[in-house]
């Protein structure tokens, strides 16, 4: 297999041609002339070739060196803008940021703020994936992504950004009908919507004051892929729900759904904005990131 090119000894060499001198280069780059003058002999030596006349008094290019001069040179300023660039991206909020987040979250609480980013940030794009599927945001190329859920082990980084309460309700219209539940198992006897996501696999899980637990794996007519296709069933009382606060809050400031089984809670959730792991994230990350807590964090939990 053929080996890389070795930038370092050609960084090294282009910088000795510039100062034409082997203790400058070293003082310009920090290194002691011993490496410098190891890095050129290296280099001398996979190249076949010598690539100065050396005396005392004097450092000539030989007609190879004088050859490789140029395009060391053009390595060396390439290598020096690259990493310029890459400094600026990093330090100066600027670029494309990929972000994940569920499809409801998104139209409603995330879409409305974006207005505000652009014109904080003019130099930030944001590439906005709506979508309620858990994303793999190392495999498909994301920067950040928001979670609503109590997030499982993982290698992402995560930031919790704001509580998410979730409440179990039904509409009026479905009470008086089929009778309001006092414990969770009674759910059994209950039309229920299901949600495809859920991060409990179907299972609602309560626990009360007390500490009594009850996992309840309800059924009933409708299953959906997105919270928000539930409301108009739930709101003509078809059956019961178990939602976040960001989809069912409005309904139940409304009067259009009631919060039953008052005194059992749901392990509670939060928004968390999640990044691959590994150094430092870049400023337009950074950034977005820190404009989203700040939002998220005026809001006001539902009182149930």
């Amino acid at each position: 297999m053929p080996k890389l090119p070795d930038f370092e000894a050609l960084a090294i060499f282009a910088k000795v041609v510039e100062l034409r001198s082997f203790a400058a280069a070293a003082t310009e780059l920090s290194l002691s002339k011993a490496t410098v003058s190891k890095a050129v002999s290296r280099l001398e030596e996979r190249l076949g070739a010598r690539l100065f006349n050396r005396t005392s008094r004097r450092l000539a290019l030989t007609d190879a060196g004088q050859k490789l001069s140029e395009r060391a040179a053009r390595l060396l300023a390439d290598g020096e803008a690259a990493e310029n660039e890459a400094l600026a991206q990093s330090t100066t909020p600027r670029g494309l940021v990929r972000l994940a987040v569920p499809m409801s979250f998104g139209i409603k609480t995330v879409a409305p703020l974006l207005p505000e980013f652009m014109e904080a940030y003019p130099e930030v794009s944001i590439d906005l994936h709506l979508s309620d599927a858990t994303v793999d945001l190392i495999g498909e190329g994301f920067d950040a992504g928001l979670r609503i859920a109590r997030l499982p082990d993982s290698s992402l980084i995560a930031r919790r950004l704001c509580a998410m309460p979730r409440y179990t309700v039904a509409a009026p219209s479905y009470l008086k009908r089929h009778g309001r539940p006092t414990h969770p198992m009674h759910l059994a006897d209950h039309k229920c919507f299901g949600y495809a996501y859920l991060s409990t696999q179907g299972v609602w899980q309560y626990t009360n004051a007390s500490g009594e637990q009850a996992n309840v794996r309800p059924a009933g007519q409708l299953r959906v892929n997105n919270g928000e296709a539930v409301m108009p069933a739930l709101v003509a009382g078809l059956g019961i729900a178990d939602l976040p606060d960001f989809i069912v809050g409005d309904a139940i400031a409304r009067g259009e759904v009631e919060v039953i089984l008052k005194g059992w809670k749901q392990p509670e959730g939060a928004v968390h904005l999640v990044t691959p792991p590994g150094g430092p994230r870049p400023a337009r990350v950074e950034v977005l990131a820190d404009f989203l807590a700040k939002h998220f964090a005026k809001g006001k939990k539902r009182t149930s």
